[in-house]
């Protein structure tokens, strides 16, 4: 079955360049024009990817993919924000919002495929691992993407719930920014360090400060034992 993917911009030329582009690789796209039009097509609909501009008029890409993760059924669809504007700080905007991904304008065709089925690949495998995990009062749900805290589930963006997913596959064991950004991010992004120490400090808003150290200078380990 083709993967969905839903393609927001305000710009016709850049919409026709995606739809002409992602068709050939036998996607099956929808578009919109604006923020209020992705809201509206989501309420009532589910794509695997959503390619959403972050400069738009009225309402932004930022606002857009918080909104995006308030609808049901939407916690964990992939969001790819078309950007070009490089700056760190919007980077971490993003992802604090619950982005998965940049790719940045102009677009270049054979790079935009490569990255959404790298993206696609990437959370399939993570899919297939082992299902459940369970440390203390922590319990990890792969399949669904939920973390149980103390009996009660915690509904993490995607990036956050892989980043801990990926910490407590080896308990004590620390690891090194690169490796993480690798396994989270794949190779083919470029995020600044601060990416993943807002990651964090959002995981250790909603599970408890305890569970994930800080190693200085070299990474973070999950504690099993708190």
């Amino acid at each position: 079955m083709s993967k969905k993917i839903l393609v927001i911009d305000d710009e016709e030329e850049i919409r026709e360049l995606l739809l002409y582009n992602l068709k050939k690789e036998n996607f099956e796209v929808f578009e919109g024009s604006s923020g209020a039009e992705a809201l509206s097509f989501l309420s009532k609909n589910h794509v695997d990817l959503i390619l959403l501009d972050i400069m738009m008029p009225d309402m932004d890409g930022i606002e857009v993919c918080e909104k995006i993760r308030l609808l049901p059924n939407h916690e964990n669809t992939i969001i790819c924000f078309l950007t070009a504007r490089n700056e760190d700080y919007s980077q971490i905007a993003g992802f604090d919002a619950g982005a998965d991904d940049y790719i940045a304008k102009p677009i270049r065709p054979r790079v935009l495929i490569s990255r959404i089925q790298a993206i696609l690949r990437r959370t399939e495998s993570i899919a297939a691992e082992t299902t459940e995990q369970t440390f203390d009062d922590i319990k990890i749900d792969r399949e669904k993407y939920i973390v149980s805290v103390k009996g009660e589930a915690i509904h993490l963006p995607r990036k956050e719930f892989e980043l801990l997913a990926l910490l407590a596959t080896k308990p004590d064991h620390v690891f090194e920014r690169n490796h993480i950004l690798e396994h989270v991010w794949g190779n083919e992004i470029v995020v600044g360090d601060r990416t993943i120490d807002v990651h964090i400090r959002k995981l250790r808003e909603k599970i408890g400060s305890t569970y994930i150290k800080t190693i200085k200078g070299v990474g973070y380990k999950f504690v099993q034992n708190n």
